[in-house]
């Protein structure tokens, strides 16, 4: 074994198989040495014998989790029905490391390919969690959640075209799409169609919010959030639309009532933080206004607004190096953010029309 493990750590492999069978030779239930030649012939794509000597190495120890992530991902490769089953127990035995990621994976691809989604779905899950960054897990967990959107789409389309809630899922596809004004049709159609319908009310508030810029579609605005209130009581959500409407308006003064009533109901909602501190800072109150900004930047990491106007009190309170370290981190959140956006004008670019023999755009 001594000999087999030293060779193993200088890279020769030869040698360290022709020791291993030896010591099968000598005791051939040995699972150490069984392991290890199922290891070497798995990291040359030999699964067809790795197969036989992880199999033999968890006869005589069961409780190697390592031969059994191992065995499943071979058994998967040369779609091996017992895959599943060792690939589970694998994944959940193993302690948190690549192994359990690469095993995870192979699991969630195994039940995906079966179309075995419900199985899929707590796998993919637990991937996420591990490896929060992991470009792959993140490109498979997207196709899946988009699958699946397009799936209770197409079945909500089947089952009630003419529904409330198919008119509200219009309505925030517009919203999306920037295109509040065709929105607003939608939610009111939906209200139509139903009254009650939960959040309805504050949605086309704020689709009235995004589409115009005057008194009255502010006043309009304002009615769906004094229903939303009386519906379904108050929220933080609610009390920052209330406050943004009031400073629109220039009434500085309930701005500041409704912003501070969004902090109480929700001490941690980062609108609720950065609107107040904000409004605070623009009433001279800074040291009011610091903890507040500070805290929104805790909440909402990626907030760029939250950032500079963390760097701008911070500037007027000569505290330079914390405005140093929010003005680098608000230009690479700018940074990034702008690329994301990039990226999805690529995305979501149309093709262009071919053009007609009279030389107009069809």
């Amino acid at each position: 074994m001594q000999q087999a493990n030293a060779a193993l750590r200088s890279g020769n492999f030869l040698l360290a198989q022709q020791r291993y069978q030896a010591i099968l030779q000598i005791d051939p239930h040995n699972a150490a040495a069984l392991t290890e030649l199922g290891v070497i012939a798995y990291s040359h794509q030999d699964c067809a014998s790795a197969i036989g000597d992880l199999r033999s190495a968890l006869d005589a120890s069961p409780q190697l989790t390592q031969a059994q992530a191992l065995l499943g991902i071979c058994e998967k490769r040369l779609a091996d029905p017992r895959a599943t089953a060792d690939l589970q127990s694998a994944f959940a035995s193993l302690p948190d490391g690549k192994l359990r990621i690469e095993v995870g994976v192979q699991l969630a691809d195994l039940t995906y390919q079966r179309g075995d989604i419900d199985a899929t779905l707590p796998v993919l899950q637990k991937l996420l969690t591990l490896a929060p960054d992991n470009t792959d897990i993140l490109f498979f967990a997207q196709r899946i959640y988009s699958e699946q959107a397009d799936n209770t789409l197409n079945k909500l389309l089947l089952l009630a075209p003419d529904s409330a809630r198919m008119q509200q899922l219009i309505a925030e596809k517009l919203i999306n799409s920037g295109d509040a004004h065709d929105a607003i049709a939608h939610y009111q159609k939906a209200l139509t169609l139903d009254p009650h319908l939960p959040g309805m009310h504050l949605e086309l508030a704020e689709a009235y919010m995004q589409a115009g810029n005057d008194s009255a579609t502010w006043q309009l605005a304002r009615q769906q959030l004094q229903l939303a209130r009386e519906s379904e009581g108050d929220s933080a959500t609610v009390e920052n639309a209330l406050g943004t409407l009031d400073q629109k308006q220039g009434n500085a003064s309930q701005a500041l009532v409704h912003f501070d009533r969004a902090h109480q109901l929700a001490p941690t909602d980062p609108d609720a933080e950065l609107n107040l501190g904000s409004l605070l800072v623009d009433q001279g109150k800074l040291q009011l206004a610091l903890p507040l900004l500070r805290a929104a930047v805790r909440d909402d990491p990626m907030n760029s607004a939250a950032h500079y106007r963390l760097a701008r009190l911070c500037h007027q309170l000569h505290l330079t190096a914390e405005e140093t370290q929010q003005l680098k981190l608000y230009r690479e959140i700018r940074q990034a953010q702008d690329k994301v956006a990039a990226i999805h004008q690529q995305m979501n670019r149309q093709p262009v029309a071919e053009s007609s023999t009279s030389g107009h755009p069809q």
